[in-house]
């Protein structure tokens, strides 16, 4: 049985439409992201779970209980904020205790329920601390742990870590994913950062203009996009028109084909390639991109400029703007993708 179960969830402002007739469930402890482009909904799905925005149309369902018009404070429901919606004039310790103060829980039973909960977030040392005094990272803990601490039946999180520079949004990633499981948490994650929701989920609700596109594995939908939306959106694909499918592939198809840039290889002299290579195919570099340990070169071939992504192995090796080569394509890789 489901956990969490929405049906038809539909919200308009004006003769805007925000969610289009969703519809999804999901599993106990099960870790979803909700990912898409700026103003595909995304957040303002999550706050109709969390029962800040009501839906003009459709239900929510939760452990079978119909939660759909109930108050946000009775839903069990925890959430962590882009702001993170501190209170300035509490101490780490008085943040995270608010809520099971609005509770009546006993004082030993907080004092025992909030040092629990720093020990998890790692924050011990600094329960006397304001808001002010502690670093980008401390603050969004402490609201990390002041949705945990009344233990939800359901954890949602908007764009927490998107403020936080990239070793902190690492360490704190990592840090979610351990408490989720640890704490065999539902949860609910909203980002726009492709790499961010492949790593934490169990499975991604990719949205576009209010729809959810795809709902799958991220191993699913990276290695098979539905449509051209999803192609373009997760893992750089290259698409290509169907005539230029028919030349480089054989490939009869009325609509576009798509290909990972680690999927085309750039041809090494005395290397033997498998029959599920293609023959190879002369382009030119136009340039690149430096990515770490991978170089992503774009080459034009036959009135169409690809990325192809090589393993930097060497800076000696790195070909420059001009530069003459031959393409090999993976052709278990092309993915023709819905018209």
């Amino acid at each position: 049985m489901s956990y969490v179960t929405a049906k038809n969830l539909t919200q308009r402002f004006g003769n805007n439409t925000v969610l289009d007739n969703i519809s999804f469930t999901i599993k106990q402890s099960e870790f979803v992201t909700l990912l898409g482009p700026s103003g595909c909904g995304k957040s303002t799905l999550l706050r109709s779970l969390a029962g800040l925005n009501s839906t003009d149309v459709g239900e929510i369902w939760v452990e079978g209980e119909n939660i759909t018009h109930q108050a946000p404070q009775k839903r069990g429901i925890g959430m962590v904020f882009q702001s993170y919606a501190l209170f300035p004039n509490m101490t780490v310790e008085g943040n995270i205790a608010f809520g099971l103060k609005i509770k009546k829980l006993t004082g030993s039973q907080i004092k025992h329920e909030v040092a629990q909960v720093i020990e998890l977030v790692e924050l011990k040392g600094k329960e006397k601390n304001y808001p002010h005094e502690l670093s980008g990272g401390q603050r969004q803990r402490v609201a990390l742990a002041r949705a945990l601490v009344v233990k939800p039946r359901i954890l949602l999180l908007d764009e927490p870590l998107s403020a936080l520079d990239a070793k902190i949004r690492k360490h704190l990633r990592q840090q979610i994913c351990d408490i989720q499981k640890e704490m065999n948490l539902t949860t609910v994650f909203v980002t726009h950062d492709q790499e961010e929701a492949m790593v934490m989920s169990d499975r991604i609700f990719l949205m576009n203009k209010g729809e959810i596109v795809q709902a799958d594995t991220p191993e699913e939908i990276y290695l098979h996009p539905v449509n051209e939306f999803v192609a373009s959106f997760m893992g750089h694909y290259n698409l290509m028109e169907s005539q230029l499918a028919k030349q480089l592939f054989n490939i009869d198809t009325h609509c576009k084909v798509a290909i990972r840039p680690e999927s085309i290889y750039v041809r090494e002299q005395g290397r033997k390639y498998g029959g599920h290579v293609s023959l190879p195919h002369l382009g030119t570099i136009t340039g690149h991109q430096l990515l770490g340990n991978v170089i992503r070169y774009k080459v034009h071939i036959e009135q169409c400029e690809l990325e192809v992504d090589v393993l930097n192995r060497s800076s000696e090796r790195l070909l420059t703007r001009g530069s003459q080569l031959e393409l090999l394509f993976n052709l278990n890789e092309v993915q023709p993708v819905r018209c």
